[in-house]
């Protein structure tokens, strides 16, 4: 019955979030300077053409008239069609744009099944490179405070936070690709091209999780019912396991869904570098092309990935510790 209702008050919760954002998206692009209208039809067009392109898509209705009408095709299913990709995958703009009907322009949802996949494996690659790093060296240095284990936690944290992913993302790109050969960088044909820009993901990512896990451990460790665990004659790597390990870690699935989440909302600077076509490449080039309907469209995809993934979170957390409260 908890589930249900919690189920229940989440997903309402999430529906108004989604709502909200797309609202806020849908009135920034219609706002901010510049016409989409006229990269379709060109730079030399005449006026009269771009008005009466522009009031055949709708453009100049009312605002409250254009967001209603398109929450209510996102309500069946339908996401819009791109303004400037056809159906063929190109991206087109000036002339171009008069030869294109409406039926061979490209499907926002299409567009963004194709780059969803994509971003969702550089993401979940990087965080378990995170982990692999991050894991020993924040619970050494939560079991050893104010020992060596915690200095190097602290120095490896402060390091990793400090260096530019721009930067990062050009040095390997640089090293381990064109240098060495050991990893290809650029573009997406396989698995290994997923590998560099996680590696730089998963630098960014790392200090969190070491300082969040230094923390908690260190703070489990002085608990009371550790002493009442040594008491009982439990061995400290059952302390550790048991205890430390298990309480640490509704901190830690707190933060990593905080950061999941942001990763699938847009890698954008590191799928710009490694040119990898994912949802923060698409973003970029949708923004630069002030392609409305797919901005909007992974703006509401990436709002509804937090969300849901906030509430697997949410119900993940509740498991390990019945006392959470939500």
């Amino acid at each position: 019955m908890f589930i249900m209702v919690f189920l229940a008050k989440r997903l309402a919760q999430g529906t108004l979030i989604v709502l909200l954002v797309a609202f806020v998206i849908f009135t920034l692009l219609r706002v901010v300077p510049g016409d989409p209208v006229r990269l379709m039809a060109g730079g030399m067009a005449p006026e009269t053409l771009i008005e009466q392109i522009a009031t055949e898509m709708g453009l100049r209705d009312p605002i409250p008239v254009q967001f209603g009408r398109y929450i209510a095709s996102v309500a069946q299913g339908d996401l819009g069609q791109s303004f400037m990709r056809p159906a063929s995958g190109a991206a087109v703009g000036g002339a171009s744009f008069d030869d294109m009907t409406r039926s061979e322009r490209a499907r926002v949802l299409d567009l963004i099944a194709e780059a969803a996949p994509k971003t969702l494996q550089l993401a979940l690659l990087a965080m378990v490179f995170a982990l692999i790093v991050a894991v020993p060296v924040g619970v050494a240095g939560g079991l050893h405070p104010g020992r060596w284990p915690d200095r190097m936690a602290l120095y490896l944290g402060s390091v990793f936070v400090s260096l530019p992913n721009f930067w990062l993302g050009i040095v390997l790109a640089l090293l381990l690709s064109v240098k060495l050969g050991w990893l290809p960088a650029i573009g997406y044909r396989g698995f290994a091209y997923t590998v560099l820009p996680a590696i730089v993901l998963a630098v960014e990512m790392a200090p969190f999780i070491i300082r969040t896990l230094t923390v908690s451990v260190a703070q489990i460790m002085r608990q009371s019912f550790i002493d009442i665990a040594r008491i009982r004659g439990l061995s400290r790597v059952q302390i550790i396991v048991r205890h430390a390990l298990k309480n640490a870690s509704v901190p830690l699935l707190n933060l990593l869904g905080v950061q999941f989440s942001m990763l699938l909302g847009g890698v954008l600077v590191v799928e710009f570098i490694f040119d990898y076509p994912g949802l923060g490449l698409l973003t970029i080039n949708a923004v630069l092309q002030r392609d409305f309907p797919l901005i909007q469209g992974i703006a509401i995809v990436t709002s509804a990935a937090f969300v849901l993934i906030n509430i697997a979170v949410d119900l993940a957390t509740t498991a390990i510790d019945p006392r959470l409260e939500y």
